[in-house]
C-alpha cells in the first residue's frame, strides 16, 4: 500500500459527510420529484442538491487519486462508478 496523507483523507471524508447532511436537510420537505420543479424555490433546492452531488463525486474522485487508487477498490460492494467514474473502476 502506498503512503498517503491520512489527514487529507479524513478531511475529504468529512466534506463528503457534510455534503450528505446538507442534502438531507435541503430535501426534508420534498415529497416527490415534482416538488423540485413546481416553483422557483423548488428549482433552487434542486440546483443546491445538484451542486452538492457534484461536490461529492469530485471528492470521491480526489479520494481515489490521493490514496493511489487503493482504497475504493477495497469496497467492491459499492458501485463507485455510479457516483463518479473513478479510475480504479473505469476498466470494467
Amino acid at each position: 500500500m502506498s503512503d498517503f496523507d491520512t489527514e487529507l483523507v479524513i478531511e475529504i471524508l468529512h466534506q463528503i459527510k457534510s455534503s450528505c447532511d446538507l442534502i438531507v436537510s435541503r430535501v426534508e420537505h420534498i415529497i416527490t420529484y415534482s416538488d423540485f420543479i413546481k416553483n422557483d424555490a423548488g428549482l433552487e433546492k434542486l440546483d443546491a442538491v445538484s451542486m452538492q452531488l457534484i461536490a461529492i463525486g469530485e471528492s470521491i474522485k480526489n479520494l481515489d487519486k490521493i490514496t493511489d487508487y487503493e482504497i475504493l477498490i477495497k469496497y467492491p460492494e459499492f458501485e463507485w462508478k455510479k457516483v463518479h467514474p473513478v479510475k480504479s473502476y473505469q476498466s470494467e
